[in-house]
């Protein structure tokens, strides 16, 4: 079987879970805790930054952090993972969906000027729904597929909208916008090291940012905050610490990440490269202005008279080969049926026709050649 994804642990992750054990530190203190916070704030390119046992944790606590909460609403694109959402729910806020633009599959930022622009108003100092009549408590751009959004232009409308700004780049560890990497374009950016993750520590995340006053108060938050020894509590808080061993596995991960993050890019390539002239598919988008870390590939099945992506998944399945559709979009989940949204003109069309094919970072060149010959034995 070629799977789908699955993680590389090829390197130091056993002689650093062995250091747990024999040193007893497997909870969420430890030293490998520490260490992997300034390791993924180096590779982010941030200050500072604070161990989530989750991506959706880590969300959660970000959002928490700049300010959200019940009643507000959360602008996001609707073309992302559910779990992205759900962070904005576990805050008692809604979720305000926008379209993404063909650009990078990524929030259309002109759509969102417009929304802005006719949909909302100032209110005593609050920026107001006009139709639903609540607040507007921060922007949240998604790096889909490893892909960073247009920072440049959400920055601006959230400076003009007086807006904070967290990110779901869940799965862009090593992503770079303009030749930048992207942990201090925001005021909190958050990466999952989930198990498809290219980077993983079997689960948990990271909040990462510059503003040392926000990570303060995120860490603070994410231990139950706590204030001294005498188990004195100043906030509701949360137990959302990544633990020692989980960390462990991380460190060793992330020692690798440019290894593994040129892979990713080098399998894109190639199957761009395999599939060129085939009629009937594209490829996923990469904006002029970006460096994606590639964290899924595959193909977006155009046309009407090749099989349904659920047709090739099964087909390709019978041949051992993993493949997968990819998101339905929160505007078509049952949860969010009722959400403020634009019209999903460019989510409604590419959601059902994408094929993400196998892209775990040890494929091996003869692996890939035989599932590009399988695919196309299907669609040709």
């Amino acid at each position: 079987m070629i799977p789908l994804a699955i993680p590389n642990i090829s390197g130091n992750e056993g002689k650093y879970l062995q250091e747990c054990v024999e040193t007893n530190f497997v909870s969420s203190v430890g030293p490998f805790v520490t260490r992997f916070e300034e390791n993924v704030a180096n590779a982010a390119e941030a200050k500072y930054a604070v161990a989530t046992s989750s991506g959706t944790t880590g969300l959660h606590l970000a959002l928490t952090t700049v300010g959200v909460g019940r009643d507000d609403l959360v602008i996001v694109p609707s073309f992302t993972f559910i779990a992205s959402v759900n962070a904005i729910s576990h805050c008692g806020a809604i979720p305000w969906l926008i379209d993404v633009s063909n650009e990078s599959w990524t929030l259309d930022t002109d759509l969102l000027k417009k929304s802005l622009h006719e949909e909302t108003e100032k209110i005593e100092g609050r920026l107001i729904h006009k139709k639903s009549g609540r607040r507007i408590a921060a922007i949240m751009p998604v790096f889909t597929l490893g892909h960073p959004a247009d920072m440049d232009a959400i920055n601006q409308l959230a400076e003009e909208y007086h807006l904070p700004v967290v990110v779901d780049a869940a799965a862009a560890l090593g992503c770079r916008y303009k030749g930048k990497n992207v942990g201090g374009l925001s005021d909190l950016t958050v990466y999952s090291f989930n198990g498809n993750k290219t980077i993983t520590s079997g689960g948990g995340g990271m909040v990462v940012g510059n503003d040392k006053k926000l990570m303060d108060l995120a860490r603070h938050l994410s231990t139950t905050a706590r204030v001294g020894e005498d188990y004195t509590h100043d906030r509701v808080g949360f137990n959302y610490r990544l633990t020692n061993l989980q960390a462990a596995v991380g460190c060793a991960q992330i020692e690798r990440l440019d290894e593994f993050v040129n892979n990713k890019r080098k399998l894109n390539a190639q199957y761009q490269k395999y599939f060129q002239g085939c009629k009937g598919v594209e490829f996923f988008p990469m904006a002029s202005w970006a460096n994606s870390a590639c964290w899924f590939t595959g193909l977006l099945i155009i046309s009407d008279s090749l099989p349904t992506v659920p047709d090739i998944c099964e087909k390709l399945k019978e041949k051992n080969i993993g493949a997968r559709v990819f998101w339905k979009p929160v505007h078509a989940q049952y949860p969010y049926r009722n959400a403020p949204k634009t019209e999903m003109l460019v989510t409604d069309n590419i959601w059902g026709k994408i094929l993400t094919l196998p892209c775990s970072t040890q494929l091996t060149d003869k692996q890939q050649l035989k599932v590009v010959e399988a695919v196309k034995e299907i669609i040709l």
